[in-house]
């Protein structure tokens, strides 16, 4: 009996000691600070919850704002603001230019109005803190390719045919007429310096075919490689193999075309020779007027394609070269070659394209197929590394109204700017530089 009274007497003193603890009164809160600020999901407006705001403490009014712009044409005028604070406040309104709402949570305000306040004040109406809030959307559509024609003319108009490559932070244009070899350079595309007549280079001259691995130029003929520091100097190097052309820098090493009679074979140049890759086409493979675009592959690898173009026998191509590094590749030091155009003949046949790698897409530029149509200013472009091909959408991704249908431009990355030069059409040559960018390329993600 003693014993269950004993349990009995323990229960009632913690209901005791409980209840005198639910008894005890909470003084009211002195803080009014917000700690974060954000949007309620509104189907209407997709988007707008993932904005990410910074609450900013200041000493006096402090600042709320998102630094990462809302993406364009999210709408803003009715959205529904949600709250975080550190107390529970004793009250916290909104004052806009034409009105002053008491918050409630449910509240759908127009965030277009400028100044926007906050104000909150503690449960103990002692405090009083005012916070700014600023809604940023992005102006400019994130989707619209932007054009700015840099220069009319680099050099006077004539017959001419140009390639423009880069040396360390500087362009280069290297331009034929058949009779005559011109340099020019310049840092930013828009002011050019005449470099005068080049000397080292054989009559005939490709200029097309010259290449670039950053700090040096190279040029191929027959058993000689030819190479440069500052494209107005340029030193013989007699190699083995007949060099039908220079094909690009890819994967550190400069590329070369080499054989005769169709009877081709990729080989690197270093140090004054050249070495037999083991990659041989097995078809028509081009040997000028196509386009070559190094990348790094979404499996990791090192790739480039080399695209459209003249065979020797003079034919258009619709070939799409892939190759492909890899050191689980077995085979030719971990190198494959493969033309992707056997299972996807639809490509049509191209000449005097441009080709670059831009914001995860292959972009092409230009050119004419085997009827000598011109694309226009269309570009097409390629999400699957080269394998298929779709025109752009002309209303964000076209090149501007000024800019003429044309062949044999040349086109380069730098940064975030896609530079596109010069070019011919049936009756003008052109040497105009143009610049163009992605919206939302180095946009804060």
């Amino acid at each position: 009996m003693r014993k269950y009274l004993n349990i009995i007497i323990g229960i009632f003193t913690i209901f005791l000691v409980s209840c005198e603890g639910s008894s005890t009164a909470t003084a009211p809160s002195s803080v009014a600070k917000l700690t974060a600020f954000s949007f309620a999901k509104v189907d209407s407006m997709p988007g707008l919850a993932a904005a990410v705001f910074t609450v900013e403490e200041r000493l006096d009014t402090g600042l709320v704002w998102n630094k990462d712009s809302i993406l364009f044409g999210t709408r803003i005028d009715s959205a529904v603001p949600r709250f975080t604070f550190a107390a529970t406040p004793g009250a916290a309104w909104i004052t806009m230019p034409d009105t002053t709402v008491r918050i409630s949570g449910y509240d759908t305000l127009d965030f277009t109005k400028r100044p926007i306040y906050l104000t909150i004040r503690s449960q103990d109406n002692s405090t009083l803190k005012t916070y700014e809030i600023r809604a940023t959307v992005h102006q400019v559509d994130p989707d619209l390719y932007t054009w700015t024609r840099l220069t009319d003319a680099v050099y006077p108009v004539d017959d001419s045919e140009q390639r423009v490559v880069e040396i360390g932070s500087n362009f280069v244009m290297m331009v034929s007429n058949g009779f005559e070899l011109r340099a020019y350079a310049s840092p930013d595309g828009a002011e050019w310096t005449d470099l005068g007549s080049p000397s080292g280079l054989p009559a005939g001259t490709r200029v097309r075919q010259i290449i670039s691995d950053g700090s040096t130029l190279y040029y191929g003929q027959g058993n000689t490689i030819y190479t440069s520091t500052d494209a107005t100097t340029w030193t013989a190097h007699a190699v083995s193999e007949n060099v039908v052309t220079m094909l690009l820098y890819w994967n550190k090493k400069v590329w070369a075309l080499v054989g005769e009679d169709e009877q081709y074979e990729l080989a690197t140049y270093a140090d004054d020779a050249l070495t037999l890759s083991g990659l041989q086409p097995s078809g028509e493979f081009p040997v000028s007027d196509f386009a070559a675009v190094s990348f790094h592959s979404a499996s990791e690898r090192e790739r480039a394609m080399i695209i459209g173009g003249f065979a020797e026998n003079g034919r258009a191509l619709n070939t799409r070269w892939n190759l492909e590094y890899s050191r689980h590749i077995p085979e030719n030091g971990g190198y494959r070659i493969e033309e992707f155009s056997i299972d996807r003949p639809s490509f049509k046949s191209l000449t005097g394209i441009s080709v670059i790698n831009y914001n995860g897409q292959l972009l092409l530029f230009g050119g004419v197929d085997d009827k000598m149509t011109y694309l226009g200013r269309d570009i097409l472009y390629s999400e699957d590394e080269g394998l298929t091909w779709l025109r752009a959408d002309t209303t964000k991704n076209r090149l501007p109204d000024t800019y003429q249908a044309r062949q044999k431009q040349s086109a380069i990355v730098r940064d975030k700017d896609i530079y596109i030069f010069g070019g011919q059409d049936g009756s003008t040559t052109y040497s105009d530089v143009y610049r163009g960018r992605l919206n939302s390329i180095g946009w804060e993600k």
